[in-house]
C-alpha cells in the first residue's frame, strides 16, 4: 500500500514576505514526481514542510492519514528519507559506514549483517561500490551526492525527498540517477519526489511534474501537460520551442540577443 502525501492550504513566509499561499495537492501514486520552478519560488521550502524541517504558517501536511504535526521525527524517518542538495555534514568514516547511517530508523544503532548487505546493495545500485572503504570526507562533490542518495535508499523509505539530486553531476550521471530513481519508485511502489532545474531531464524521466511560480502551482500533470512553450514563457520568461525526443517533450531555448555593457 502506497503511503501518499496530502497538503492542504499550505502557506509559507520568509520574514514579512509570503512565499506562497493556499497550496493544496495530493500525491498518491507511486513514481517519480519532479518539482520545477525558478529560483526563489519555494521549492525547497515545500519539501522541508513535507519532512517537518519547517512548520507551515498555515495549513496541514499528511503522510497517509497521519498529520505530520502529530508525528515525532523518528516516526517520520521510518516513512520519509530526505536527501539535501548540499549537506554540511562531514563524516570521518568510510562511505559504507556513512550509508549504514540510513539504517538507523530501522535497526537503531546496532548494525546487523543484513544492514551491511542492504547498504552494499545501495552502493551497487549507485555504481559506487569501489568507494565503500574510502573516507567520506575525501570524495568529490558528485561522489558525495551519490553517497547521500545511497544513504537515503538504505532507509527503505515509503517516500523519498531529494533536493536537486543531480546538481553536482555531469549529463551522463544526471540521466543515470534520474532513470534509477524512476525505476526504483516503480519497482518498490513508492513515491520519489525530487527538485530539478533541468526541464528536459525532468521531462524525460518524470511520471509527474509540478511547476511552481510566484506563490502558486502554475501547472501539475504529465510532462506533455507541463512542458509547454506557454508555461516556459510565463514562468521563466524564456522563449522556447517544444519538440519531441524519446516520446517526451523537449524544450529548445532561445537566448536573448541583448548586448551587455560592462
Amino acid at each position: 500500500m502506497v503511503i501518499g502525501i496530502r497538503v492542504k492550504d499550505l502557506a509559507a513566509d520568509y520574514g514579512d514576505l509570503r512565499v506562497w499561499d493556499g497550496i493544496s495537492l495530493e500525491i498518491n501514486e507511486p513514481g517519480l514526481v519532479v518539482i520545477l520552478g525558478p529560483n526563489g519560488v519555494g521549492k525547497s521550502t515545500f519539501m522541508y514542510m513535507l519532512n517537518k524541517i519547517l512548520v507551515p504558517v498555515e495549513g496541514s501536511v499528511y503522510l497517509g492519514d497521519r498529520d505530520i504535526a502529530e508525528m515525532d521525527y523518528r516516526d517520520i524517518a521510518r516513512i520519509v528519507a530526505y536527501v539535501p542538495q548540499k549537506s554540511d555534514e562531514t563524516f570521518s568514516m568510510s562511505v559504507l559506514n556513512t550509508v549504514l547511517m540510513g539504517r538507523y530508523p530501522i535497526s537503531g544503532r546496532t548494525t546487523s549483517a543484513e544492514d551491511v548487505r542492504y547498504a552494499a546493495k545501495c552502493l551497487k545500485v549507485l555504481g559506487i561500490t569501489d568507494l565503500a572503504m574510502r573516507d567520506f570526507n575525501e570524495l568529490s562533490a558528485g561522489q558525495h551526492q551519490k553517497v547521500m542518495i545511497a544513504r537515503g535508499l538504505a532507509q527503505e523509505p515509503q517516500i523519498m525527498l531529494l533536493d536537486e539530486p543531480t546538481s553536482n553531476l555531469d549529463v551522463f550521471h544526471q540521466m543515470h540517477v534520474m532513470k534509477m530513481l524512476r525505476d526504483i519508485a516503480h519497482q518498490k511502489g513508492i513515491i520519489i519526489l525530487a527538485i530539478c532545474h533541468n526541464l528536459n531531464i525532468a521531462s524525460r524521466f518524470a511520471d509527474r511534474l509540478i511547476l511552481f511560480s510566484e506563490g502558486a502551482i502554475k501547472s501539475d500533470g504529465t510532462p506533455e501537460q507541463v512542458i509547454t512553450a506557454e508555461n516556459i514563457q510565463d514562468v521563466y520568461n524564456v522563449k522556447a520551442d517544444i519538440t519531441e525526443v524519446d516520446g517526451r517533450p523537449y524544450a529548445i531555448f532561445h537566448a536573448r540577443e541583448k548586448e551587455w555593457e560592462f
